[in-house]
């Protein structure tokens, strides 16, 4: 049962987070590019919540840029998320990279070259 209650309380956070994100870029101009939030993975004492996020921006400048937007903005967040939800406390908010979506884009290139050196043979 506890189970089900912290990942509905992951889902929630990832898209409240995300949101928040959202309305940073208006007051943050350092925040570029393309920010999803990919995972929320709240601790189960609610103390603390790791937040995945993946970047796409023109520059791996931009993107780091964008990175460390987000962590210093990590108290911001954490209080917008608190208007927001109501629970007795607002765990303390980590970013961490998701490095799913460029591991993906790294496998489709070798499944096309391996596609490709078939086709040659």
């Amino acid at each position: 049962m506890k189970t089900s209650r912290i990942s509905r309380l992951n889902g929630e956070y990832q898209k409240e987070i995300s949101e928040i994100i959202r309305r940073l870029k208006d007051k943050a101009p350092d925040l570029k590019g393309l920010v999803s939030v990919t995972e929320a993975d709240v601790a189960p004492d609610l103390k603390s919540a790791k937040i995945y996020v993946s970047i796409y921006a023109k520059s791996e400048e931009e993107k780091l840029r964008s990175f460390a937007v987000l962590n210093e903005n990590a108290g911001f967040i954490r209080h917008e998320l608190s208007k927001v939800m109501t629970m007795r406390t607002v765990p303390a908010l980590t970013f961490l990279w998701d490095g799913s979506m460029t591991y993906g884009a790294k496998m489709d290139e070798l499944f096309k070259k391996i596609h490709k050196d078939e086709e040659d043979q």
